[in-house]
C-alpha cells in the first residue's frame, strides 16, 4: 500500500534522511549521486524509507 504524504510531510522526511546520509548512514539504494539531499529524494521515491507518519485525527484543531 502506497501512502500519500502532503509536501510538508514529504520535505520533512526527506530533510532528515539527508541529515542521516550527510552524518554517514548506509544507504538503501544504488545511486551515483553524492549529494544527500538528492539520494534522499531517490530514496522517496523508491518508496524504501522506514518513516512512519503520524497524524491527528481530528480535523481543524479547535474547530467544533
Amino acid at each position: 500500500m502506497v501512502q500519500r504524504h502532503s509536501r510538508y510531510e514529504k520535505a520533512r522526511i526527506i530533510g532528515a534522511r539527508a541529515l542521516q546520509i550527510a552524518y554517514g548512514a548506509p544507504l538503501l539504494v544504488e545511486t551515483s549521486t553524492t549529494e544527500p539531499i538528492l539520494i534522499a529524494a531517490e530514496e522517496y521515491d523508491a518508496d524504501v524509507l522506514p518513516f512512519t507518519i503520524r497524524r491527528d485525527d481530528r480535523a481543524g484543531g479547535d474547530r467544533e
